[in-house]
């Protein structure tokens, strides 16, 4: 299971450390509006899909909420078939659909989950919401 605070399933982007600050500093600002995750990760965790409408508690390095984020789409996609709209709404400077998908490819080779065109991900879009 992944973690849950207040009440709400967790978001942990990247891995912990400067990955982790910078991805959540570039959805503060409002630049990151999208993830993308592997399907096995949940499947292996024993973790449903999120859902329209969801909120999650976006987390710092040390496990406390930044932000609540309410996620406004879920798609299944292979990983050869991501489209550009979703890779440029992760926000993280990429030039082009190529060069998102050597970055993530290598970020997922680099902790042991490697991926090939029909990995299936699940592409996350969300919107930072003020809390109540």
């Amino acid at each position: 299971m992944w973690p849950r605070v207040d009440g709400m399933r967790a978001l942990e982007l990247g891995t912990r450390g400067e990955l982790r600050e910078r991805l959540n500093t570039l959805v503060l600002a409002g630049a990151k509006t999208a993830t993308t995750g592997l399907l096995a990760e949940y499947l292996e965790e024993t973790e449903g899909l999120e859902f329209v409408g969801e909120r999650l508690a976006l987390l710092a390095n040390d496990g406390t909420r930044l932000a609540t984020i309410e996620i406004t789409a879920v798609r299944l996609v292979p990983f050869a078939d991501v489209p550009w709209e979703h890779a440029e709404a992760e926000g993280e400077g990429d030039s082009s659909l190529e060069e998102w998908k050597s970055g993530h490819s290598r970020f997922w080779k680099a902790i042991g989950t490697p991926v090939t065109p029909e990995t299936m991900l699940v592409c996350l879009r969300f919107r930072t919401v003020a809390d109540h």
